[in-house]
């Protein structure tokens, strides 16, 4: 197993943060996905810590008592090289919706024209891959989801737009993602997901982890209006297989 070099910094009184090498990378974030659940099942008790990862991080918040950083930091680096090949938590691939309706894609037209491909070229090339979740953030349930083909690769809109709705699918720079509530937003929008990413009334609100797999299917109007009636009424089904079995 690798070991990477990790640094790790107060993050208030309760919490800590310990950082990877600064890279998108699928190894790195295993690498932090495994000493996350080394520590989950070794040594910090889920009763008492949160742990949140993401990218190249690992933030973990103590919820009983502050934080005494000397000590402890020292404590995680010994825990870190102590680290074998330990096994990840299980992960998902999940299958998500999305129309790609041009009223509903509000920027496919013009993210179309300015990479030079058609709209059905931009769709497939969108549905074709399989993304990584390495971070939930920016909103409750916000994916940010590496792995797009750099034929589809596009900056932030110069001028963020005030209201962005709920389900809407964007690209920005090297990723794609998810709107999960209605926000202001800057990201460049090709279609809608018809099903929701967050709901607050769940026992686990957002359904997705970090470490997952996303790919996205192109479905009709119809199928976009049948599927959020569907959720509203929660009869959905989301579409979900083991990823790492």
């Amino acid at each position: 197993m690798t070991h990477y070099p990790i640094s790790i910094r107060p993050f208030g009184v309760h919490a800590l943060l310990i950082e990877w090498p600064n890279e998108v990378n699928e190894a790195v974030l295993e690498n932090i996905l495994q000493f996350q659940n080394h520590l989950r099942i070794n040594h910090l008790s889920e009763d008492n810590w949160e742990m949140i990862p993401a990218y190249n991080s690992l933030t973990l918040i103590y919820r009983k008592a502050p934080i005494d950083f000397t000590e402890f930091s020292e404590q995680l680096k010994v825990w870190y090289t102590q680290l074998e090949e330990a096994s990840l938590p299980q992960r998902f691939i999940w299958r998500l919706p999305v129309c790609y309706d041009l009223e509903l894609g509000i920027d496919l037209k013009g993210v179309s024209e300015r990479l030079e491909k058609s709209i059905e070229e931009v769709v497939n090339l969108h549905t074709n891959h399989i993304y990584t979740v390495y971070g939930i953030g920016f909103l409750p349930g916000f994916m940010y989801l590496g792995g797009l083909p750099p034929s589809l690769e596009l900056p932030r809109r110069a001028e963020p737009r005030l209201r962005v709705r709920k389900g809407s699918v964007g690209l920005a720079g090297k990723q794609t993602g998810i709107y999960p509530q209605e926000s202001p937003g800057g990201w460049n929008i090709i279609g809608s997901c018809s099903v929701p990413m967050f709901d607050p009334k769940r026992e686990d609100p957002c359904f997705v982890n970090v470490g997952d797999k996303v790919q996205f299917y192109s479905i009709t109007r119809a199928e976009y209006d049948l599927h959020k009636i569907e959720a509203e009424v929660g009869i959905y089904k989301l579409e979900k297989t083991k990823w790492n079995a």
